[in-house]
């Protein structure tokens, strides 16, 4: 979804509060960009209040300067030590030395940009973010069903919709269901009619 996620998100999420109003009724979304600026050239001002409602990060690679910092500021700092040392020498010689604490970027944006292809940086909200391995998901007992391992297990949309307008739903006027209007601010329980 990559190169598509421009498109989808401008209609599907058509308001950053859907985001917001998603999580607060704990339902999962996943938002995926090639780099941020694809969500912020679309949202503008709100692309930090999306990215705000977003429990977990996940950066695979990628070398769009904003996303790059973004990452860097999300790892942090740490506190690194100097210790200098200076000597002059001439008549009289002299010695100095200069300790400080000070801090360090804990990957820089050019250590980032050139991560290996097999690493991936994870932040779940109330962790630090850490460093790993990307999962190899040849090795993930389920592999055999996505349409990578064979090809028969593609989703096919128009065989889908096609079941999907043969089946033979029947609502009750009793039956209450949420009608989420994309464009309003919040969602209606209408009866169903």
């Amino acid at each position: 979804m990559g190169e598509n996620a421009a498109i989808f998100s401008k209609r599907y999420l058509s308001r950053q509060k859907l985001i917001a109003t998603i999580r607060s009724r704990e339902i999962s979304a996943s938002i995926i960009l090639q780099s941020l600026s694809q969500l912020k050239a679309i949202y503008k001002d709100d692309a930090d209040t999306i990215m705000d409602c977003c429990s977990t990060t996940l950066f695979l690679g990628g070398k769009s300067k904003t996303t790059l910092k973004e990452i860097s500021e999300l790892l942090g700092k740490e506190t690194i030590d100097l210790l200098n040392t200076s000597e002059n020498r001439g008549q009289s010689q002299s010695y100095g030395l200069n300790y400080q604490k000070t801090g360090k970027e804990l990957m820089s944006l050019s250590e980032i940009a050139v991560m290996p292809g097999g690493k991936c940086i994870l932040q779940l909200q109330g962790l630090y973010p850490f460093y790993s391995d990307k999962y190899d998901i040849l090795k993930h007992p389920k592999y055999k069903y996505l349409s990578d391992h064979d090809k028969k297990n593609a989703f096919d949309p128009e065989r889908y919709l096609s079941r999907l307008r043969r089946s033979t739903a029947v609502f009750k006027p009793e039956d209450m269901f949420t009608v989420v209007d994309i464009g309003a601010d919040t969602p209606t329980d209408a009866p169903a009619v």
